[in-house]
């Protein structure tokens, strides 16, 4: 099947709703997501989204916070902007129908999470991003321009090369002209043909065993804009959450939102002792790149397999009040948080490197945009601050759609791009071929690629890489695709960009630890 749309929007988070409902004045959209409609990465967001609403907090508090928690690497120009845009786009958010929590008095109740140094995330309870997906998703649904394909898998971007003109990585202008998007029903692949697209496809955590994100979150818009030659930076720098709850049965990792810290939640080892004096004058708030290496250095001198985040200390009115499905969860599993310690352990939890965007979210490559987690703006340096992440989404998507519209009026459909070949494929019908692949994959970042690294760990991890992406690459070609072989093919792109990223800087910045170069965390 062909289609032709004004505007393609790949992923159906924050980013690309915003995006999609903002365009759709403008012409015809079409969302593809890979899943349902709300299975998205926003939809897990817990602690809430940060913005400045009363004194005494300011733009400037929050824009330096954020440029410390990036540690050097953030883009300032970036910074102000995003942030000095916040308030408006959570306003516009309100205005769509977000429900954020209020106090008794009427005011935003405003959380305060690591690295901030004023009270500035707003939420709903603990499940921000729910309320959030489902608020855009009904504005969406209402919009008689904007189609969805859910459960339908987007294998590449279509480029100048599928004319079988070559590109590469010195051509000067590459040129996106829609997407090849597997459709469940026919077990065909589809030709989307757009004048604009936006790649708002999320993160990449399962590139490890332990994560936070959905299964759906397998880097596959870094892997697409990769291949079709577009720049990707800063992939070195891979969030891991300091608390995911304990529990190695379950995929993804539960987690236990660092609002909870806020709230007065305190870290400790497995036998009570508080540790993060150690690490950090700012104890279990420090930021995430901080509390996790901490965290791992404890696990490693004392061989436990978690550390304790105690609650036992606050009021289990407010802390079932506030947080109702961390307290949920955590009983569905026998732990009773106002009792008990929660066992935690840091998890795989952020991209904030990705498809490398100016401020109008445009990509290196001509009427390609990207938007949310699969991006890198600028704003997030090495090290993202808490509750920026969405906020950064409804920014960026906000600031695309404001080129788009001045663009999409002088472009044209591509009419010449052939139909996907998949003459001579042949279905794979050894699913152990893809599911040890994955596994391997997953060891091998884990082991290798995780909080702390060194020159031998990366080399090792390369070589190992390198063999499962030949056996990879050979079963793609003469397979019948799937969207499990396109996840891990994706997959091995993505730890292959966070692999030679890491091993391109001889530093030890934010979420880039070497144990070959060394720096003292703050005392």
């Amino acid at each position: 099947m062909r289609k032709q749309v004004d505007f393609l929007v790949i992923g159906s988070g924050i980013a690309g709703l915003t995006f999609a409902l903002k365009m759709a004045k403008y012409g015809k959209v079409c969302i593809v997501t890979k899943a349902r409609m709300d299975d998205t990465a926003t939809s897990w967001a817990q602690g809430g989204i940060a913005a400045v609403m009363y004194t005494p907090d300011s733009f400037e508090k929050h824009i330096q916070d954020t440029l410390i928690a990036g540690d050097g690497v953030c883009d300032e120009h970036i910074v102000r902007l995003t942030i000095t845009e916040s308030t408006a786009r959570i306003k516009e958010l309100i205005k769509w129908g977000t429900k954020f929590d209020k106090t008794t008095t009427g005011k935003f109740d405003l959380a305060k999470e690591g690295g901030h140094s004023e009270y500035r995330v707003m939420h709903h309870k603990d499940s921000t991003g729910r309320e959030i997906e489902n608020t855009l998703l009904d504005q969406v649904k209402k919009h008689p321009k904007i189609e969805i394909l859910e459960n339908h898998f987007t294998i590449d971007i279509i480029t100048q090369h599928h004319l079988g003109i070559e590109v590469n990585r010195r051509t000067p202008v590459i040129t996106c002209f829609g997407a090849y998007v597997f459709n469940p029903r026919t077990h065909l692949v589809d030709t989307i043909l757009s004048k604009i697209t936006l790649v708002a496809t999320g993160g990449a955590g399962n590139v490890y065993n332990n994560t936070t994100n959905p299964l759906i979150s397998t880097g596959d818009g870094i892997a697409m804009v990769y291949r079709a030659k577009g720049t990707i930076e800063n992939m070195e720098f891979v969030q891991f959450h300091p608390t995911s709850l304990y529990h190695p049965e379950e995929k993804p990792a539960f987690l236990i939102s660092e609002a909870l810290r806020g709230f007065g939640g305190i870290l400790k080892t497995r036998d009570g002792k508080e540790f993060m004096h150690k690490y950090d004058p700012r104890l279990s708030l420090a930021p995430r790149d901080i509390v996790t290496r901490a965290i791992d250095s404890e696990l490693k001198l004392s061989g436990d397999d978690y550390v304790g985040l105690d609650c036992r200390h606050l009021n289990k009115n407010d802390l079932i009040n506030h947080f109702p499905n961390i307290y949920a969860k955590c009983l569905s599993v026998g732990i009773d948080i106002s009792k008990d310690l929660i066992p935690v352990v840091p998890a795989a939890h952020y991209t904030c490197g990705g498809i490398k965007v100016d401020e109008y979210g445009r990509s290196s490559i001509q009427h390609l945009y990207a938007s949310g987690e699969c991006s890198s703006t600028g704003l997030h340096g090495a090290n993202r601050l808490a509750s920026n992440s969405l906020l950064e989404a409804l920014v960026f998507s906000h600031r695309a759609s404001v080129n788009a519209i001045k663009e999409v009026e002088n472009i044209s459909w591509c009419n010449e791009i052939p139909d996907w070949d998949a003459e001579g494929m042949v279905l794979n019908e050894e699913m152990i071929l893809i599911t040890q692949s994955m596994k391997e994959l997953q060891s091998i970042m884990s082991s290798y690629v995780g909080i702390v690294r060194s020159n031998l760990r990366l080399q090792r991890a390369f070589d190992r890489l390198e063999l499962l992406y030949r056996e990879t690459e050979d079963l793609y070609n003469k397979s019948i695709l799937t969207p499990r072989l396109c996840e891990l093919r994706n997959l091995i792109n993505i730890g292959y960009l966070i692999i030679k990223a890491a091993q391109n800087r001889h530093e030890s910045r934010g979420l880039h630890y070497s144990l070959d170069y060394p720096k003292v965390l703050p005392k």
